[in-house]
C-alpha cells in the first residue's frame, strides 16, 4: 500500500497573509465592533483601556471609542481573566461560555503563583463568602483580600484574592475600561453582572474552530499557547475530517477551516500600527509568521509587557508609543520607500482617535 501523498506545505508568508486576512488586518472591515470582538475571540485588555480601543482602531473602518464604551456599559461586552489566564474584552455570550472551559487554565496559575502563600486554607472554601462579597458590592482586590483575611487569618490577603480570581468568574465592572474615564477594577461575579448562568459542561470543540477562524491555519501548540489549555492536539485530530490538512516548513501539520481565507503569499500588506499587547503577536506557538524572532525581545520586554508595534509587508518591523504629547514610531531598520507616509497617515490616525489630531508624529530609528 503506497504512502499518502504529503501534505501541501504553507510557508511563512503564506501563513501571515491568512492570519493578517482573519485579523482585518489586509484590509479594514466594516463589521461592528460586537461582531469584530466576537469574531477575535475578544482582544487582550489588562492594560486599561486604550489597547482593545487601538486593537479595534486598526481591523475596524470608521470604528469610534463610544462604541464600544457603551457595549461595556450596557454589559454586552465585559472584561475577565480568560486566555492565558489575562484579562480579555469579550462578549458576554463568551464570557458565559468561556469561563468555564478555562477554569483548568486559572487553576494552573494559582497552584503555581499562589497557593504557596496559603498554607492552611481551604482554598474550595474561599470561594462562598467572596462570591458573597463580590455580589454584595463590587470590590477590588485590595480590598476583596483583606475581607477574605478576616474569615481566613492564615492566608495572605493578596493570594485570598487571587483565590477568588481564580475560582469565581468575576468581571471588571464600569467605569474601568471606559474610554476617557477612570476607575478601579473592581469586581463582581459574571451571573450577577449578567443576569445569567455560566455554561455547562461546555466542550472544547466549538473554541478551537472559532480559534482557527480568526488566527489560523495553526498547530496544535499554537492553539494551546493562544488559549492556555492543553489536550488540544486530540481534539484537533478529532475533528480533521471537517477541516484541511497543511504542512508548515518545519513539517508540523497546521489545522484550517476550508472556507477561511488564505491569500496569495504575494498580497501586497498595508502598514499597521498594532495596539499594546495585539493578540495578533500572542497567539501562537510559532509567531514568526508575523513576529520575526530577532525582533521578539524588542517588542515583548523582560517585565512582561507588549509594545505597541509596526506592521510593515506583514511583519513587525518597529515600535511605536506615545511620549509627551508625540506618537513616536521607531522602525528597527530602514523603511521601505514610500512607506514613511503610510506610517506617518497611521500615526495621524491614531492621534485623531485619541483626541490630539494635531499632535506630532516622530518616525525615525
Amino acid at each position: 500500500m503506497s504512502a499518502p501523498p504529503p501534505l501541501p506545505e504553507l510557508g511563512p508568508r503564506a501563513l501571515g497573509r491568512a492570519l493578517l486576512a482573519r485579523q482585518h488586518l489586509l484590509e479594514r472591515t466594516t463589521r461592528d465592533p460586537l461582531g469584530t470582538v466576537r469574531h477575535l475571540v475578544g482582544l487582550q485588555a489588562q492594560a486599561a483601556p486604550e489597547p482593545p480601543y487601538l486593537g479595534l482602531l486598526s481591523r475596524i473602518d470608521g470604528f469610534r471609542p463610544e462604541q464600544l464604551s457603551t457595549l461595556i456599559e450596557d454589559r454586552r461586552v465585559v472584561r475577565t481573566a480568560l486566555q492565558r489566564g489575562t484579562i480579555h474584552l469579550v462578549t458576554a455570550e463568551d464570557c458565559l461560555t468561556l469561563r468555564p472551559l478555562l477554569q483548568p487554565v486559572l487553576d494552573r496559575g494559582l497552584a503555581g503563583n499562589w497557593a504557596k502563600r496559603l498554607p492552611g486554607v481551604d482554598l474550595d472554601a474561599v470561594a462562598a463568602p467572596a462570591r458573597r462579597l463580590v455580589e454584595a458590592e463590587p470590590l477590588t482586590f485590595q480590598r476583596l483580600g483583606p475581607l477574605l483575611a478576616e474569615r481566613f487569618p492564615a492566608g495572605d490577603p493578596a493570594a485570598l484574592a487571587q483565590v477568588a480570581r481564580a475560582r469565581l468568574p468575576l468581571v471588571q465592572v464600569p467605569p474601568r475600561g471606559v474610554w476617557g474615564r477612570s476607575g478601579p477594577a473592581a469586581h463582581t461575579t459574571a451571573e450577577h453582572w449578567l443576569g445569567r448562568p455560566l455554561a455547562t459542561d461546555p466542550a472544547p470543540d466549538d473554541l478551537v474552530l472559532r480559534y482557527l477562524a480568526a488566527f489560523g491555519p495553526a498547530t496544535a501548540a499554537d492553539a494551546q499557547k493562544w488559549c492556555g489549555l492543553t489536550g488540544l492536539g486530540p481534539v484537533l485530530k478529532r475533528l480533521a475530517p471537517q477541516l484541511l490538512l497543511f504542512r508548515d516548513a518545519h513539517g508540523r501539520t497546521l489545522y484550517d477551516l476550508p472556507q477561511a481565507p488564505r491569500p496569495d503569499p504575494s498580497t501586497p500588506a498595508p502598514v499597521r500600527l498594532l495596539a499594546p499587547f495585539d493578540n495578533l503577536l500572542l497567539s501562537h506557538a510559532d509567531r514568526t509568521r508575523v513576529l520575526p524572532e530577532e525582533y521578539r525581545p524588542r517588542i515583548m520586554t523582560q517585565n512582561g509587557i507588549v509594545l505597541g508595534s509596526l506592521l510593515v509587508d506583514g511583519l513587525v518591523a518597529g515600535a511605536w508609543r506615545i511620549e509627551d504629547g508625540v506618537l513616536r514610531v521607531r522602525p528597527f531598520g530602514s523603511l521601505p520607500r514610500g512607506e514613511h507616509a503610510a506610517v506617518e497617515h497611521e500615526a495621524a490616525r491614531i492621534l485623531a482617535f485619541t483626541g490630539d489630531p494635531g499632535g506630532r508624529v516622530s518616525v525615525g530609528l
